[in-house]
């Protein structure tokens, strides 16, 4: 039974009781506990004040699946805030303000949330539900217990220090992931982002270990040549796809061949590095000028600091996002992937968007060494961490090109590498994370795919469901 009041009434009502059943809960049960309850008690009050408002609320679909997944967001977003802010407060006041925020969600997901974005979101727990159910499988039939195996890795991983990590390690995933993603959106495979990102940050180390430049300036520059070099080195497969009808795929695995030889050449002491030690030649180091300094996470007990190009990597999300959804030029990219045909029919010139598709998704991948060479390394050597392309295509397909999925992606994947690597010291293989990310990302374009069908069944229902309430209407007005 449904009470009305009056919207922003409702919205306080949430949260005034999700904090104070978490305040009284706490006294009994551990915060997230506590915290977890208070946000379930806000959301009755929010099924009991308000209804949704979107265009499919009466479906029964909508009720069967959006309430349920409204609430489980609810509670992971009073979690977090309370984790977070529990670094600077005491715990009991943390998790008191995550259960407020958590109403808050709770309030806006049940409005709001469609159905067919509630799909999206049970798709990912399907497939992580499946993806730990064969991580287990694994684990069991190799004498393991499952449980101790994951247990370690959540208390390993939520580490201070862990922590950091898994953000450094996830702002270069992040970067990696949205090169990708863009060629993604125009049904270009940019399989070259690995080469692309190694290539520009050698020059890029190159060029900002011969020259002290003041401040910012040195910085910017280093920034530019890695851009400008991983856009010319994409635009190399962009040009023979338009000009020669190459396929990108076969090029870009060329390419990333290319310039690992390139990068071997150049990389030696007759040409651009030094002695670095024993084992190790790189780039000269870049001036303390050129550096990005880090971000001190002393606030939350750890010793390391945060990249400071991880402010980088969150303009990049954002300059994404407004590029696909505020601009003419995403459009058109997001109608030539759906239609090239559709497309160049509506004067949209084709080989254009390809070319600077490939440019734009190359200048990205230039970006992605920069995290780690400004911030830590500061010269190119041959210990200069690789592969960060090839995982950057997997987290594209995890966060399915969206920049907010692929965030989320990228700290997944970065906390599974990072807290593997306490299963050394149990004795247990820590592969066994990357049959985690495999099978994860394998249950996921299975499961999207899936859902998509269905998605695209639900909505043809509705728009029939539609035009027969049109023609019940008119007949009745005649």
């Amino acid at each position: 039974m449904r009470i009305p009041i009056p919207t922003p009434a409702a919205a306080v009502a949430a949260a005034v009781v999700g904090a104070a059943v978490t305040a009284g809960a706490d006294m009994g049960l551990l915060a997230p506990a506590a915290a977890a309850l208070g946000t379930a008690a806000a959301f009755g009050v929010v099924l009991v004040s308000t209804a949704p408002t979107t265009d499919d609320a009466d479906t029964r679909v909508h009720r069967l699946l959006v309430t349920p997944i409204a609430l489980v967001l609810s509670v992971v977003a009073a979690l977090l805030v309370g984790g977070i802010v529990d670094w600077w407060l005491i715990e009991p006041v943390a998790y008191v303000l995550g259960a407020a925020v958590g109403a808050a969600a709770a309030f806006w997901l049940y409005r709001r949330l469609a159905t067919t974005l509630a799909l999206s979101f049970g798709a990912v727990v399907a497939a992580g539900v499946l993806a730990l159910a064969v991580t287990s499988l694994v684990l069991w039939l190799s004498g393991v217990a499952p449980f101790h195996a994951f247990g370690r890795m959540l208390e390993f991983g939520l580490q201070p220090d862990s922590l950091v990590i898994m953000v450094n390690s996830g702002t270069t995933f992040y970067l990696s992931a949205v090169a990708v993603a863009i060629g993604f959106k125009m049904k270009l495979f940019n399989i070259g982002v690995d080469g692309q990102y190694r290539l520009a940050a050698l020059m890029a180390a190159a060029v900002g270990g011969a020259w002290v430049l003041p401040p910012v300036v040195h910085q910017v520059v280093v920034i530019s040549v890695a851009v400008a070099v991983g856009g010319v080195w994409a635009g190399i497969a962009g040009y023979l796809k338009v000009a020669r009808g190459v396929s990108e795929v076969i090029s870009t695995i060329m390419l990333n061949s290319v310039a690992t030889g390139i990068t071997a050449y150049l990389l030696n002491t007759d040409r651009l590095a030094v002695q670095i030690s024993t084992n190790n030649i790189g780039t000269p180091e870049i001036a303390e000028s050129g550096w990005v300094p880090g971000i001190p996470a002393g606030f939350m007990g750890a010793d390391r600091e945060i990249f400071g190009l991880v402010v980088l990597a969150i303009a990049v999300g954002v300059g994404y996002w407004a590029m696909l959804n505020r601009t003419r030029f995403g459009f058109d990219l997001r109608a030539t992937g759906q239609s090239p045909t559709a497309a160049r029919a509506s004067g949209i010139d084709i080989k254009r968007m390809v070319l600077l598709s490939m440019v734009i998704s190359g200048m990205v991948a230039g970006l992605v060494g920069m995290p780690q060479l400004l911030g830590q390394s500061h010269y190119y050597a041959l210990d200069f961490p690789t592969g960060l392309g090839f995982t950057g295509i997997a987290i594209a397909l995890l966060g399915r090109n969206h920049p907010v999925g692929i965030g989320f992606a990228a700290l997944f994947w970065a906390f599974l590498d990072q807290s593997s690597q306490i299963l050394d010291f149990e004795g247990i293989p820590k592969e066994i994370a990357v049959v985690t990310q495999a099978t994860i990302v394998l249950t996921v374009v299975v499961v999207y795919e899936v859902v998509h069908r269905w998605g695209l069944r639900y909505q043809q229902q509705q728009v029939g469901r539609e035009l027969a309430r049109g023609d019940r209407e008119g007949a009745a007005a005649s």
